[in-house]
């Protein structure tokens, strides 16, 4: 692993174990460094702040996820990233509380369109109505991520994610039978 992959990793290691004792915004560089025997220097070397660092966080570990299996469809790459959720749930329970610009509620929500626009693409014919559908899946499944997450993932992850897929299956059946 090259030098700045095992910095980042060091400081990533200690704003997960920091995360698990107190609030995101009780959390200051100086803790994350103090926590692996860093600088401040070497935390801004690598991130601009602590909320890049709560996203790299995320981003290794999906493209990590991502790059090792090939997925049969979306589902598949939905219950992926929920058992990365669950098996570090304190970790990404306390990260999608953090609001605000740069947080990591609007990273995923960003990081989750592509996904939700590759099952929406052939849903509607007009671009206007396709951005209002990519938004609402998208601001649905966030709000079901984080609920499931603050009961405590009561479910597997594949329960969860089969969970999602027969309500929103039979929601657009219920519409296209009305809608006929």
């Amino acid at each position: 692993m090259p030098d700045a992959n095992i910095t980042k990793s060091a400081l990533a290691s200690s704003m997960k174990r920091l995360m698990k004792e107190k609030p995101f915004t009780k959390i200051s560089v100086i803790d994350i460094c103090e926590g692996c025997g860093m600088n401040r220097k070497s935390f801004y070397y690598h991130f601009k702040d602590k909320y890049d660092l709560v996203n790299w966080i995320f981003y290794t570990d999906f493209i990590a996820l991502v790059s090792t299996r090939d997925y049969e469809s979306g589902w598949d790459l939905l219950i992926a990233v929920g058992e990365l959720f669950y098996r570090d749930q304190e970790f990404y329970r306390s990260a999608l509380r953090i609001e605000g610009q740069n947080s990591f509620r609007e990273y995923f929500h960003e990081s989750m369109t592509p996904i939700v626009s590759f099952f929406i693409r052939d849903v509607c014919d007009a671009d206007e109505d396709q951005d209002i559908l990519l938004t609402f899946f998208c601001d649905a499944y966030l709000s079901a991520v984080v609920r499931w997450l603050e009961e405590g993932c009561k479910m597997e992850p594949e329960a969860f994610v089969g969970r999602l897929k027969t309500m929103i299956l039979g929601l657009a059946k219920k519409i296209v039978e009305e809608k006929v």
